[in-house]
């Protein structure tokens, strides 16, 4: 008998398919040995040597596995193929006394039963430098966390903490907020030329690009002025015309994080959500007929890598699906980010002949929408660039130049299948000659004002983490949520903004470890972590070169310095019914609340309502923002229970025009849609006008 150590039942029940009797799949479920909880675990004074011990409760689990493991023939280790599961492997080896110098170790990208009977033919050593990389990271976040975080308990309040990486996530979300506070606007104008070209009476509209060579830009309305009074007799004649072709290439398949950015701007998943799903999806599910698959490669990744055999079944569904002119000449490639871990795939369907329409019926709503836009993101890569035909025609008016461009797209080559979350619209020039005359039908000048840059949502803070190097794709997740719970930030309208707290402790951070909390530092950090693995860092050395160089002296001057720090509460406009003391806002496990500050006195609470300033169409009342139990954001009538009308989507002020039912705003294609919630009538249009509508 054989025996197989994986870590989820999922993923034990879905193996267990392909090896056949002779073999027995045992779930670890997670880490069974890990530092401990209750104190560093980190002897620093002997080489910075961990102790490890069996996790509180899976003490049953191990001793199981042992029992097993002295009938077993031989035993597989077969963790996920990352530095987390080289390690759990590593420790349940050592646990089991099995001779790690025989090849023990199972990996697999997919779990398929091609996949998973090849690396049963060919297990391989544990990977000593993958082990120690992640061993390094272990120690590092604790001598960051659990050293720093009693610092913040004692002199702001209990609770906090200080991880490496979340700390500097915490401090990108302040510094863009005090971007946006220290933002000064500035006016700019531009000036559009409403043009009509006489042969065809087309009409088209061209913006004022130049004066005689010189580039011109309008800094206000006098010069606009100026310039709107020297152009309007003059006579507007097409000087030349440019006509040139552009191709738009396909984005490359899924990473862990490009994958996060996606489903939050498109499907509206947070990345937690996004990860548990796409687990789901790669450990397997029943599609019919007894078969269990794995219906996705690997979730945690950082390599835009794909099989040869993936892209030659690939381009064969392309041909018959779309057509030959559809596929490249060559399968494309794609290059990852500096640092990737090249052996791994991108993140794509294990076969691409289950499409999501043909599995739709064995899935979840939200299982079916992630495998949808993951399939559709890996077909859309192996397929042919978009072209696009393109003029650009240059109009004389005196000295000045007005500039009108064209786009119309020649072949949808990729964009057939996966769209872009703005796609470009086509803009069409009626056929003009270089010399002929137009006519002016007028000139319009608009005012303008630079804008901030906008606050962090999910998406753009893990695209920026990544873009830096900070952290890895796995830990993006876990920091996302582990800020929000500390109360460092607050997510309003998807946004995330830095709260008092998170302020304080940032600019604690900055003071007395300037280091821990600089961007620039970290990337390096991160780099030397890799190096671990490829074996060109020794692991002891990274750590001591990090507590003895800096981080020790740090502590204990900022042990001796850093004094009482008071966060006022943040103070609501209501007032206590029990005891009449202003409400303060407080953070809780769903978001910001409100309480009384003569807590435990006064234990009065409230949630925060938000108004959509929409009517129940059922009994008048208002329709208000509420959370589920599972913290999931809907919108029901403020009279509940007496009337129990919700919506998962948001309500609009504005009424459906075909049947004057309620609206709702819905993500659709990428884009946001208003849509009729009358079944019977089902209308849709882009959301524009109502959005307009519902803000005024």
């Amino acid at each position: 008998m054989n025996l197989v150590i994986v870590e989820s039942p999922t993923k034990a029940r879905t193996i267990s398919k392909f090896l056949g009797k002779n073999y027995k799949i045992i779930a670890s479920q997670g880490h069974l040995i890990d530092l401990p909880r209750s104190k560093i675990g980190i002897d620093i004074e002997n080489d910075f040597t961990p102790s490890y011990i069996t996790i509180r409760g899976k003490g049953k689990i191990l001793k199981e596995l042992k029992e097993i493991a002295k009938k077993a023939d031989r035993i597989f280790l077969a963790a996920d193929p990352d530095r987390e599961g080289e390690a759990i492997c590593r420790h349940i080896g050592q646990a089991l006394k099995i001779n790690l110098e025989e090849p023990c170790r199972v990996e697999f990208n997919e779990i398929t039963k091609k996949a998973v009977k090849e690396a049963f033919e060919n297990p391989r050593l544990i990977d000593c430098n993958r082990v120690d990389a992640q061993q390094a990271r272990r120690i590092l976040d604790r001598l960051v966390g659990y050293q720093i975080s009693p610092l913040l308990w004692r002199k702001i309040r209990s609770g906090l903490s200080a991880g490496r990486v979340q700390s500097v996530a915490v401090r990108l979300i302040c510094d863009r907020e005090v971007e946006i506070r220290n933002f000064n606007p500035e006016e700019y104008w531009t000036l559009d030329a409403h043009l009509e070209d006489q042969n065809s009476k087309g009409r088209f509209k061209a913006a004022l690009d130049r004066y005689k060579l010189n580039k011109i830009e309008l800094k206000n309305s006098s010069q606009a002025g100026e310039i709107v009074n020297a152009v309007k007799n003059e006579k507007f004649i097409v000087d030349t015309i440019i006509r040139s072709q552009r191709k738009r290439s396909p984005l490359p398949p899924f990473t862990t994080s490009s994958l996060q950015q996606d489903a939050s701007s498109k499907l509206g998943f947070t990345s937690r959500k996004t990860m548990s799903i796409a687990q789901q999806l790669y450990e397997g599910i029943n599609i019919g007929s007894g078969e269990t698959v794995g219906l996705l490669t690997y979730i945690r990744t950082d390599s835009v890598n794909v099989s040869t055999q993936a892209q030659e079944e690939a381009r064969v569904l392309i041909s018959d699906k779309y057509g030959a002119s559809y596929i490249p000449e060559k399968p494309p490639f794609y290059k990852s980010r500096k640092g990737a871990q090249e052996a791994h795939e991108a993140i794509r369907p294990t076969s691409v002949q289950r499409e999501s329409a043909l599995i739709k019926q064995y899935l979840s709503r939200d299982q079916n929408r992630l495998y949808k836009l993951i399939w559709d993101r890996f077909i859309a890569s192996q397929m042919n660039p978009a072209v696009f035909d393109q003029v650009r025609v240059n109009i004389k008016a005196g000295d000045y130049t007005f500039k009108a461009t064209g786009s119309t797209l020649r072949f949808p080559g990729f964009l057939i299948l996966y769209k872009s979350e703005e796609p470009e619209k086509e803009t069409v020039l009626p056929e003009m000659t270089e010399g002929q005359d137009l006519t002016l039908l007028e000139l319009l000048p608009d005012q303008h004002f630079t804008q901030p840059p906008s606050r962090y949502n999910e998406a753009s803070l893990i695209k920026t983490l990544e873009e830096k190097g900070i952290g890895r794709p796995s830990t993006y997740s876990p920091i996302i949520e582990t800020i929000q719970s500390r109360g460092y930030v607050v997510k309003e309208n998807k946004a995330f903004m830095p709260t008092e707290l998170g302020f304080v402790v940032v600019e604690l951070m900055i003071s007395y470890f300037p280091e821990v909390i600089d961007v620039d530092f970290t990337v390096k950090l991160e780099q030397q972590l890799d190096e671990i693995e490829e074996g060109k860092q020794e692991w002891r050395k990274v750590i001591k070169d990090f507590y003895n160089g800096y981080f020790k002296e740090r502590l204990a001057v900022a042990e001796q310095k850093i004094e009482k720090v008071e966060v006022a509460p943040e103070l609501s406009d209501e007032v206590c019914p029990n005891c009449g003391k202003q409400l303060i806002y407080k953070h809780g496990r769903f978001g910001r609340f409100l309480a009384c500050p003569a807590y435990p006195e006064c234990r009065f609470t409230k949630k925060i309502i938000k108004d959509t300033g929409v009517t129940c169409p059922r009994d008048g009342g208002l329709i208000v923002e509420r959370r589920s139990k599972k913290g999931r954001i809907f919108y029901g009538c403020n009279n509940y229970p007496e009337c129990d009308f919700s919506l998962w989507n948001k309500p609009l002020r504005t009424k459906c025009p075909q049947c004057g039912s309620l609206m709702t705003e819905k993500r659709k294609g990428g884009k946001s849609i208003a849509q009729c919630t009358n079944k019977d009538c089902g209308d849709e249009k882009p959301l524009i006008d109502e959005t307009a509508t519902a803000e005024s």
